[in-house]
């Protein structure tokens, strides 16, 4: 069954649950999607964009994030 997408930005705790890497790595690692899709600063990184750089699918990726 499809977990519905409840929201369109990743947060870092959301990185974290699904890599398994600390807090302060989860914020690193949206920092280097953010220099690569060249957005700034203060935009948010998309879940979208998560799964591309990693090569997951959205789909296997929701049922971390959202529980």
């Amino acid at each position: 069954m499809r977990t519905p997408i409840r929201r369109v930005c990743i947060y870092p705790k959301d990185v974290e649950r699904v890599t398994g890497k600390s807090y302060r790595q989860s914020i690193r690692i949206l920092k280097k999607i953010r220099i690569v899709t060249n957005k700034q600063v203060t935009h948010l990184v998309t879940i979208q964009e998560f799964c591309d750089y990693y090569g997951l699918k959205p789909e296997d990726v929701a049922p971390l994030i959202f529980d």
